[in-house]
């Protein structure tokens, strides 16, 4: 199986990558972290994304916040997908970052999940490796399926919480 590569622009992204790597973990599918900066350690995140398909890449995952330039930088330098997470950072709820990594030029797709989206950049991920992979595919139907009825267990006793 292809693995995930996931780039975070600081540390500080830590809790949102965490969620990604629980999907991740939860689905079997094997990853790789690295704390790289678009603006702080360029040549490190271009190398990565560089040498990703190489590597046993078959999707990127980037998260930052603020400026948010990483996911782009990651897309101009391979083409794998990337999926963007933007960060909330100190300021304007995160509403910079996603404004950063969703206005990506013509030529460079970045696809982008919400605002601290890091279980849903997982679940995009693996569904990017589940076009060839069969057994990915059933998990993540099979996750479907009890997601759904965890939500109709909640609707069959609502009405018990309502008397």
């Amino acid at each position: 199986m292809k693995k995930v590569g996931i780039i975070m622009g600081s540390d500080s992204d830590l809790p949102v990558i965490k969620k990604a790597t629980d999907m991740l973990d939860s689905l079997g599918i094997p990853f790789e972290v690295h704390v790289y900066s678009a603006h702080r350690t360029p040549d490190q995140a271009r190398d990565f994304a560089r040498g990703a398909r190489e590597n046993g890449f078959g999707v990127m995952i980037a998260a930052a916040g603020m400026a948010a330039h990483l996911a782009g930088a990651v897309a101009a330098n391979t083409t794998l997908p990337v999926i963007g997470i933007p960060c909330q950072g100190p300021c304007l709820e995160g509403l910079d970052a996603l404004l950063s990594t969703v206005q990506m030029p013509s030529g460079i797709p970045v696809a982008t999940v919400a605002v601290n989206g890091g279980a849903n950049a997982a679940l995009l991920a693996a569904q990017i490796l589940a076009v060839e992979d069969g057994e990915l595919a059933a998990k993540l139907d099979a996750k479907r399926e009890k997601d759904a009825k965890a939500v109709l267990e909640k609707d069959a006793g609502i009405m018990e919480r309502l008397k």
